[in-house]
């Protein structure tokens, strides 16, 4: 017997300005072809039961083609498997914030999608000798908070919840996303057979058969943070899960992603002039293999004080972001780790002399004359001048 775990498609997702030729935005329309990917993918292998944990839309009200979308997909998905049941809970994403908001997850139940979106929910599949807890994100800020435990005899007991579990980023919170539930320990100590979480955007199991199935595409806040754990983490992409009851394993299903996102490798232009910069930037541009075209792509450059940035070729540039879907090209002057305090928050604000001295650095000189030199010049011209505007004499 085996169950199929999809999380946090998040339909309706848009970012940036780009259109496709009928006038949607290209990265909703990115998102909406990674759900029907993960349908097929399903539909292919045929499991015993499918579950969605939560964010199926990225907004209480999505729009109409999301709607459409999220309708037409999972009624292909029962078409084509009449007698896999299909349990879909709530995220933080599509909870209403008010009682006065009507769920856009009633549309779902007249297509006779299980659904749990505001209180807990225990389904019961005797065909499958298996019991289902669906725990949508309300359900967890109710009070008294719900007892999450298996109930009933049948053999397999599932869990279904949307929220993060203890421990899941330690000190480095980047990645954690705003508005989510805390997960306790022993909400998730029970004998479960298997727990299938959502709200984590990538793929992990945080237990023993307990696993996020990560999200369908980059759709975070933090897309950066995402690729630099799938590949510190050899894992292999977006995609979906696949556990079997019977040899307790589960089997991770990639799909094909919609589009690129690119982290290009991080570059240092200390001491470098304008010029120089634009070289080393246009090589790593030019080493992409097959291009930026349609890419999401991003290029750190540090250490570059501000007369450098604004004297960098801004027409290639234009040409870059012209070219990509996204072209964010992250210039972060010098210092600027050490100048953050350790809560992150700014510490002190660079002082006048700082701030000559890094433009002076920057400066191309003529042939010959020692840039140290022209620095500390520079610098004791503006102490004479501090001191006699202040009228002392040093």
């Amino acid at each position: 017997m085996r169950l199929a775990h999809l999380a946090d498609p998040h339909l309706g997702f848009r970012q940036y300005h780009r259109l496709t030729a009928r006038g949607h935005n290209q990265r909703e329309a990115d998102v909406a072809l990674a759900f029907t990917r993960a349908i097929d993918g399903v539909i292919a292998q045929q499991p015993d039961i499918v579950v969605v944990a939560g964010d199926l839309f990225h907004a209480v009200r999505p729009t109409n083609a999301a709607i459409l979308h999220a309708v037409r997909e999972l009624s292909r998905l029962q078409r084509m498997l009449p007698k896999v049941p299909v349990v879909v809970i709530a995220g933080n994403h599509d909870t209403p914030r008010s009682s006065d908001t009507t769920s856009i997850f009633g549309l779902l139940n007249e297509i006779g999608v299980q659904v749990a979106d505001q209180s807990a929910r225990r389904f019961a599949f005797p065909d499958l000798n298996l019991t289902l807890l669906a725990v949508p994100h309300q359900a967890l800020f109710e009070a008294p908070r719900i007892a999450i435990e298996p109930s009933g005899p049948a053999k397999h007991q599932v869990l279904l919840i949307h929220g993060e579990t203890p421990e899941l980023f330690g000190a480095d919170r980047s990645m954690a996303e705003p508005g989510g539930a805390m997960l306790t320990p022993a909400e998730l100590s029970g004998p479960w057979g298997y727990v299938a979480l959502g709200h984590y955007h990538v793929q992990c199991e945080v237990g023993e058969h307990q696993w996020y199935a990560g999200a369908l595409d980059y759709c975070s806040p933090n897309p950066w943070g995402e690729l630099h754990v799938e590949a510190t983490g050899k894992r292999p992409g977006k995609g979906w899960l696949m556990f079997d009851f019977d040899t307790q394993k589960v089997e991770r299903h990639v799909i094909e992603a919609p589009r690129r996102f690119l982290d290009l490798k991080r570059l240092d232009a200390t001491g470098m002039t304008a010029a120089e910069v634009d070289q080393r930037i246009a090589a790593s541009v030019a080493k992409v293999e097959g291009g930026i075209a349609g890419a999401v792509v991003r290029l750190v450059v540090t250490n570059v004080p501000r007369p450098v940035g604004r004297e960098l070729d801004h027409a290639s540039i234009r040409t870059w972001k012209a070219d990509a879907l996204h072209f964010q090209l992250d210039l972060r002057r010098p210092d600027a780790v050490d100048r953050q305090s350790a809560s992150g928050a700014p510490g002190k604000p660079e002082t006048l002399p700082e701030t000559l001295t890094s433009y002076l650095r920057a400066r191309a000189l003529p042939p010959g004359m020692d840039h140290t030199r022209f620095v500390s010049r520079g610098v004791e011209l503006l102490e004479v001048v501090e001191r006699e505007a202040t009228g002392g004499d040093g």
